[in-house]
């Protein structure tokens, strides 16, 4: 076998075929959970990248990706409401507020009516993420020393986190939980 030189030109990549597109994104969806307009963009990339390298126009393609988009929802291996709510529980379980966690699903392609009414079904409670947000970032009564001190700078933290000043207060001026194992 010949070894390349470097003046040996790169084979171009395979040409943009459906089938390409479909294995593309199912390699995405087994390692990743998206919305179907999150799914579109990360294969309009692959599409634009590959058809750059091959010399060919994207906007071309982005037919065949609709179409990929749309094997994958009528196979129901992409559905927008089971994501925002497995998402959600995620952000809410990290100490995340409800506007946060708006933003950050409205940034993921989920429609305005999804994240309403994810949210709005959504059982934890705005004290309880602000408590976990704190203990993760070791604000207030997770502090080791200089809680006093530091005590305007943390519920500043947390009204920036997306929480209310009361709650932020609430959560900072709580006692210690004491630790389970």
């Amino acid at each position: 076998m010949r070894r390349p030189s470097p003046t040996d030109e790169p084979k171009p990549p395979k040409p943009i075929t459906a089938d390409w597109l479909f294995r593309a994104a199912a390699h995405y969806l087994e390692r990743y959970a998206a919305s179907t307009a999150h799914l579109k963009r990360v294969l309009a990339r692959k599409v634009t990248r590959r058809a750059m390298l091959r010399g060919e126009d994207a906007s071309a393609f982005s037919g065949l990706v609709d179409e990929t988009v749309a094997r994958f929802v009528e196979l129901k291996l992409l559905d927008d409401r089971a994501f925002a709510e497995a998402k959600l529980a995620s952000l809410r379980r990290r100490g995340a507020s409800r506007r946060h966690s708006a933003m950050k699903l409205s940034e993921k392609g989920v429609d305005r009516e999804t994240v309403a009414s994810v949210i709005e079904a959504d059982e934890t409670d705005e004290e309880g993420a602000a408590r976990a947000l704190a203990k993760r970032r070791r604000l207030g009564p997770h502090r080791t020393s200089g809680r006093a001190e530091r005590r305007d700078k943390d519920i500043a933290a947390l009204m920036r986190a997306g929480f209310s000043y009361s709650v932020a207060m609430a959560a900072i001026d709580a006692e210690p939980e004491p630790d389970t194992f």
